[in-house]
């Protein structure tokens, strides 16, 4: 028995644990006008098949292991379909097609649809699965198909040397050349082991921001976006290649990880690419699944100039391209990331140049023009395939693209989004390659137009401190609630009262403008008492949340260094014998209010200082935007630790 291919065993296991789908579809459609001969048309796809065994090979099982099971040339079914369709019903007829799942233990992988729209036109379907060819297969397929097609028409078998080999050759060849895992000496031992390095701590996940949640398990539903890098940018990209030593291929990857990392994907970026696999010419001509998936990682940290990113990229794919051989499908295994049914391992955004051979679809006596169909599938959250395209003098005249994206994940309007950006990036580097990764604008002119004047955001404030917009609450309606907890309750005046009390202890004790006050209280009346009694004394309050770990805890007040620190037994003193009055302290809006400390997610919390004019100007905006008086009530849900516990504190107060 044959065993599959190292590439054909991922595919087939996927089959297996997801059950049959479209996911792995390569649809071939061209539109034919004259006088189409479809007998002629379907024993010539027939001569393709015998010609190639990819063609007409099964995967059935044995004991639970499959195998390829090349069919007899004269022993093998050819699924075709002819029918009549309307214009209007072509587009459903083609999605349908389209969307066929093979059974891969019992259907060739190879289906054909003829659907005539009238006697003198009509609309071809080739439909291969991935299992049994790749997109360097088309250039062969169509070449064939062709010459199949010609001689028939003309009533002969069609006259074509003898393949030098064939896929299963290839499959046995492939096992060879890599030799036992097992032994060290073995040129799959040594590629490995430059992966395992290579791919040592890589990121789960590395992606743009989606539209939608990720499901927990991926349906593979899919669109295809077209669009073009135009001969500009291309001229652009190539002269930029060639002053830095690289190839088009390595900025196009540089850019993407660029961006990547602008939209916060990281500085650790790793995106899939392909190569053709075809290591001996012999393997040119024939149709089969050679197409291998590495990993390509950037490191953008630093804020890298392009330039240098470019470099870093460049050494990193050199590296990966001489490690090619070892099958991506095996090295997954070898490698064992956190499998996951929700998104591809290892990576999940991939860039692939087209760079296989083309041939032109020219069957006799019909005009041939072919149709871009997808399969509603993607494989990946996104995959970008780029074909170079050239003029008569093999100068560049840009670059076709073709997207494909997981519509569970993106919606058509925001890839639009992610390519606009991407090809102005582009367009920046090629013309400044110093440039810095974080220095490259990436909104077009009319969304930095929108953007500022979002942001235009300026209005007059009587006070700008979070003390004056207190008073000034207080003096307009004092006997109004000002905090309630639980059972208690305080009037704006009762609050101001006894902020004002302890804000005059607070001064005997050396606090004044810009001196940090700690204050460790748990939510209470008390708390909001502290806030702004430390305010009125002209200090800037450090939350520290009671609930926090003592090492927290214990960092926070070693960092700030504050003059004291304020707990419950500070509160619970008696403080009748100081003046209700407000303490007079003058206050100015760029002094310092309060220091928060970041969450520490990301390494050390630090600690950020926010003046007065920020939070007064905070406050206004929240009271005018939310509607927020006097009369409203506000929920403090959040840490005391978090700054917006306090902005909920004052939003009441402008």
């Amino acid at each position: 028995m044959i065993p599959l291919s190292f590439a054909q065993r991922r595919l087939w296991f996927l089959h297996k644990l997801e059950g049959p789908s479209a996911t792995y579809n390569m649809p071939l459609t061209l539109r034919l006008k004259g006088d189409v001969d479809a007998e002629a048309l379907r024993a010539a796809l027939r001569d393709v098949m015998k010609r190639h065994e990819s063609l007409r090979t099964v995967f059935p099982e044995v004991d639970g292991e499959p195998h390829q099971l090349v069919l007899p040339a004269d022993a093998f079914d050819l699924d075709w379909e002819s029918r009549p369709v309307s214009e209007d019903e072509l587009p459903r007829a083609l999605d349908s097609a389209a969307r066929h799942t093979f059974d891969l233990s019992s259907d060739v992988p190879l289906r054909a649809w003829l659907f005539r729209l009238r006697p003198d036109e009509c609309v071809l379907m080739l439909l291969m699965h991935h299992i049994a060819g790749d997109g360097w297969s088309m250039a062969p397929l169509t070449r064939d198909v062709v010459e199949a097609y010609t001689a028939r028409v003309e009533q002969r078998d069609p006259e074509w040397p003898e393949l030098p080999v064939q896929y299963v050759d290839y499959t046995l060849w492939q096992r060879e050349l890599l030799g036992d895992e097992a032994d060290p000496e073995s040129v799959f031992s040594e590629q490995v082991d430059y992966w395992r390095a290579e791919l040592a701590d890589l990121p789960e996940q590395v992606t743009f921001p989606t539209d939608r949640p990720r499901p927990t398990t991926a349906g593979y539903e899919g669109a295809q976006l077209i669009f073009e890098l135009d001969a500009e940018l291309h001229r652009g990209l190539v002269e930029l290649a060639r002053r830095s030593n690289t190839t088009v291929f390595m900025v196009l990857q540089a850019g993407m990880a660029a961006l990547l990392t602008r939209l916060g994907a990281g500085t650790d970026i790793a995106l899939g690419s392909g190569v053709a696999g075809r290591t001996d010419e012999a393997l040119d001509d024939l149709i089969g699944f050679f197409v291998n998936m590495f990993v390509l990682r950037a490191d953008t940290s630093d804020d890298p100039a392009f330039e240098d990113l470019l470099a870093r990229v460049r050494r990193a794919s050199l590296a990966a391209y001489e490690h090619q051989d070892v099958p991506f499908e095996r090295l997954v295994e070898l490698l064992n990331p956190n499998r996951s049914t929700s998104h591809h391992p290892l990576f999940q955004v991939a860039l692939v140049l087209q760079n296989a051979p083309t041939e032109e679809f020219e069957l006799p006596g019909l005009q041939v023009q072919a149709e871009v169909i997808g399969s509603g599938t993607s494989r990946f959250d996104m995959l970008v395939s780029l074909t170079e395209r050239h003029d008569r003098v093999h100068g560049p005249a840009g670059i076709e693209t073709v997207v494909e994206f997981a519509t569970e994940l993106f919606d058509r309007v925001s890839v639009e989004g992610l390519l606009a950006r991407w090809v102005r990036l582009l367009g920046q580097v090629v013309v400044d390659p110093s440039l810095s990764v974080g220095a490259v604008e990436l909104l077009s002119e009319g969304e930095r137009g929108r953007l500022a004047g979002w942001n235009e955001t300026a209005v007059e404030l009587a006070g700008v401190s979070l003390a004056g917009l207190f008073e000034e609450q207080a003096g307009r309606d004092g006997d109004a609630t000002a905090v309630v907890c639980g059972e208690r309750s305080l009037s704006y005046g009762e609050l101001n009262a006894r902020a004002n009390r302890l804000a005059h202890w607070l001064v005997g004790r050396g606090v004044g403008p810009e001196v940090l006050v700690g204050v460790e209280l748990p939510r209470s009346v008390e708390l909001v008492v502290a806030v702004l009694a430390v305010v009125k004394a002209g200090g800037a309050y450090v939350p520290v949340d009671p609930e926090y770990p003592v090492e927290r805890r214990v960092f926070m007040v070693e960092d700030a260094s504050p003059l004291l620190v304020l707990g419950p037994r500070e509160l619970a003193q008696d403080l009748s014998g100081f003046p209700e009055t407000d303490p007079g302290v003058d206050i100015e809006g760029h002094q310092a209010a309060y220091v928060i400390y970041t969450s520490g997610s990301t390494g050390r919390p630090k600690g950020v200082v926010v003046s007065h004019r920020g939070v007064a100007s905070l406050s206004r905006s929240q009271a005018e935007g939310l509607g927020v008086g006097s009369s409203s009530r506000v929920l403090q849900f959040a840490s005391p630790s978090f700054d917006a516990a306090f902005w909920e504190l004052v939003m009441a107060f402008g």
